[in-house]
């Protein structure tokens, strides 16, 4: 059976993985520190794909449920917004 990632990619993870633990990880958009595995494992791969490591292409059902958290935010923050209004009043 074929690797399903390439050894270059395993590493990169590997690496990010470590930077994570020692709490030294930044995410790119916001320059918070990452705590979650599953988002450091993310940016070991998205790394490894932008170095050209062989690894598989985000398939559609990631790239939807990404857009679903995104918009869910959004209206989380809108609420948020309309109840520290009310509070003020």
């Amino acid at each position: 059976m074929a690797r399903k990632y390439s050894k270059t990619a395993s590493a990169d993870v590997e690496r990010v993985m470590k930077k994570r633990k020692a709490g030294t990880l930044k995410s790119g958009g916001s320059g918070r520190k990452v705590t979650s595995r599953k988002q450091a494992i993310a940016i070991g791969l998205s790394e490894a794909r932008r170095d050209g490591a062989r690894v598989p292409k985000k398939t559609a059902a990631t790239r939807s449920s990404a857009k679903k958290s995104a918009s869910k935010r959004k209206s989380v923050k809108k609420t948020e917004k309309k109840r520290a209004s009310k509070a003020r009043r």
